[in-house]
């Protein structure tokens, strides 16, 4: 089969496509014939082994041989399954992810246990849209619903509101029948209008806490504000989520034993898989509801993997990059 095999950290030209064996599915494991996989920025870090502490999973020094095809977010059909496999039969068309610890998206065939938040695929969406859909949802469920308790009528504000997490976001929050408010570029607003976005603000001509609003929700989806910038915005028991800043987490310590006002950053892969599988069904069901949609901004066959990694990391996609393997 042919698979992206990535040896060494470094820029996306680390990346290069080889045929290797197919795997053969163990008594409990699944084998997947991938239909589409995602680059997304959080992602990229399994390429990069940036931040430092990724490489407690990955690898020290370069990836870990089981570690080494890269990619989590996948749409495809099981192919084969181990004897023991109970929850999917040979033909069935599933989305999910393949676990944090544990990648292998970015090749033809992938096993993965068959308790991994998997699932059989909306009939609504395409295979593409499926995958699309996977790292935005179940990050934008788990910081809004887990971690922030969101509730109707509330004011929240999403920062970062155009890419993967904060499309997701966006519906999310409307969904929860909050007033949502979408920061982004003014080139983005008919985008995020649709999803849901009920006031828009264009980040590089207004900054939102000079505006003199109050939220009870900040959801920066990007990492590119802090706690200290946003507490003034933020109602007396507002929270303030963080996506992408690991320097949050000292803003965190310190709310949580001094400031009715909370920051709080969630790692979403990091948690027990029937935890995000559970989201994951949430999710399908908003999807199968007419709730949630997915946003791709471009789709890359699997040869080109480096090519859509060097365009996530312009910081200028829209939506989720899908790379269409088979």
């Amino acid at each position: 089969m042919k698979a992206i095999i990535c040896t060494q950290y470094g820029a996306p030209d680390v990346l290069q496509l080889q045929e290797v064996q197919t795997p053969t599915p163990q008594d409990h494991e699944v084998l997947v014939k991938i239909h589409v996989a995602t680059a997304t920025t959080a992602g990229l870090s399994a390429r990069t082994g940036k931040p430092l502490v990724a490489r407690l999973f990955s690898g020290l020094t370069k990836p870990k041989p089981a570690n080494r095809i890269l990619g989590v977010e996948f749409a495809g059909e099981v192919a084969a399954i181990g004897k023991d496999v109970t929850l999917f039969n040979v033909g069935d068309a599933v989305f999910g992810m393949t676990g944090a610890k544990t990648p292998g998206a970015y090749a033809e065939y992938n096993c993965v246990p068959e308790d991994v938040p998997m699932l059989i695929k909306p009939e609504n969406i395409s295979a593409a849209e499926s995958a699309a859909v996977v790292e935005g949802g179940l990050t934008a469920i788990n910081f809004l619903h887990h971690n922030a308790n969101i509730r109707a009528d509330q004011q929240v504000l999403i920062y970062g509101a155009s890419g993967s997490v904060g499309t997701a976001a966006v519906q999310i929050a409307k969904q929860a029948d909050a007033t949502v408010t979408a920061v982004c570029s003014a080139a983005s607003f008919d985008l995020v209008r649709p999803l849901g976005a009920d006031y828009l603000i264009d980040y590089r001509t207004e900054d939102f806490t000079n505006n003199g609003q109050k939220y009870d929700i900040i959801f920066d989806t990007v990492g590119k504000r802090s706690f200290a910038q946003c507490k003034g915005s933020l109602t007396e028991n507002g929270t303030f989520l963080d996506a992408g800043n690991p320097t949050t987490i000292l803003a965190m310590l310190w709310t949580r034993l001094f400031s009715k006002k909370k920051a709080i950053l969630a790692a979403s892969y990091v948690r027990t898989n029937s935890a995000i599988k559970q989201d994951l069904a949430t999710l399908k069901d908003l999807i199968e509801s007419g709730q949630m949609q997915a946003v791709i901004d471009r789709t890359y066959p699997l040869a080109q993997t480096a090519d859509a990694h060097i365009y996530v990391e312009t910081g200028r996609k829209k939506g989720n990059v899908v790379i269409q393997v088979t």
